[in-house]
């Protein structure tokens, strides 16, 4: 926990990474640079961060979480909580900085097995947990199958959302409605088959 006297210090540090990494990249970027824009001593540096790794996995993680709004997630309508997780975005207030970043926080992980591992643990951990907690309350109200194998659920689930994220990235087309139709893919697979007759009689009742 940072103590409430350097807390001004880890915040600045934490800035100034932000914005050097973004403007020479993470390798380019020294410990001794950070501590000349953040006016941090290195000693003081190291004492919150064992390494430029650590600070960077922290800097990313303050990125995403910014701001952002907490998912919205009801405990009791399946379909409505899966597409908050999936749909969920970070606050578009730095995205600039996020799509700045990017490239080098890749280039960065291809190159430093560890830390791609670090990365993709921490920034999967809370959606991870989102949807293990969804998927376990559906099996309990038995909305889901009790077979469910849940850790292949969520990999089924994440998987379309980050692989259109990925094309975004690239310029290609990706459809606005990709959570909706993830998760409609998903229930039409694992939800039991009375309730999913009920939802197409449901359909084909309205007006």
């Amino acid at each position: 926990m940072v103590r409430p006297r350097s807390a001004r210090a880890h915040d600045n540090v934490l800035k100034a990474a932000l914005q050097l990494f973004a403007d020479r990249g993470i390798d380019a970027t020294s410990m001794d640079a950070i501590a000349e824009s953040s006016g941090v001593s290195k000693a003081t540096i190291y004492k919150h961060w064992p390494d430029k790794d650590a600070l960077c996995l922290e800097v990313m993680m303050c990125l995403h979480a910014s701001d952002a709004p907490q998912v919205d997630i009801g405990h009791k309508d399946l379909r409505a909580d899966l597409v908050a997780v999936l749909s969920h975005r970070p606050s578009e207030r730095h995205a600039d900085l996020r799509m700045r970043v990017m490239p080098h926080l890749m280039a960065h992980a291809a190159r430093n097995p560890a830390f791609a591992k670090a990365w993709q643990g921490r920034f999967l951990e809370q959606p991870r947990a989102d949807l293990r907690g969804i998927l376990a309350r559906a099996v309990e109200r038995r909305d889901l199958p009790e077979t469910l194998d849940i850790e292949l659920a969520i990999a089924l689930l994440l998987g379309p959302v980050f692989y259109g994220a990925l094309r975004k990235r690239m310029g290609q087309d990706v459809a606005e409605n990709l959570a909706e139709l993830v998760v409609e893919a998903f229930m039409r697979c694992y939800t039991p088959a009375d309730d999913a007759s009920r939802r197409k009689r449901s359909r084909s009742t309205r007006p």
